[in-house]
């Protein structure tokens, strides 16, 4: 697609700002919620790899916890800012613990995955949830 059909795209159709926010949104949350999905159904499996990573298993409730939760709320654009900022972080983290073995092929494409969600979610911190949203909701409450 050329930049001035792009360009038309958007200037004659409202629409597409508001669809790509929300399909960026559910993009990146559809790992997270994955993720934790498979811990529940791989209760002890997921315990065991938390602990290969140096974390204590008991912390596993709250991995699931957060990861469910934080999609949800991507999904939903409640409180993005502050959800991408803390995903950012988790991708970051998780890298950094579970995918540091940089000289593996597939450990390093992990890796990187990580960053660029990171890079994602910061992208997604500094512009926020979109029109689609139960934070753009919220604010035209206030207003």
């Amino acid at each position: 697609m050329t930049t001035s059909a792009l360009s038309t795209i958007q200037d004659t159709n409202s629409m597409f700002p508001a669809i790509t926010d929300l399909a960026g949104r559910i993009g990146l949350a559809a790992i997270f919620l994955l993720a934790g999905v498979n811990k529940i159904q791989n209760y002890e499996g997921s315990a065991q790899y938390l602990a290969y990573g140096g974390l204590p298993e008991f912390l596993l409730p709250l991995v699931i916890l957060f990861e469910v939760g934080t999609a949800l709320a991507l999904i939903a654009g409640f409180q993005v800012r502050l959800v991408a900022v803390a995903l950012a972080g988790f991708s970051v983290i998780t890298a950094a613990l579970y995918h540091n073995n940089l000289a593996d092929q597939m450990q390093f494409i992990m890796f990187f995955k990580n960053i660029a969600m990171a890079g994602g979610f910061l992208l997604l911190a500094a512009n926020g949830a979109g029109r689609w949203s139960l934070d753009a909701r919220r604010q035209g409450a206030k207003q």
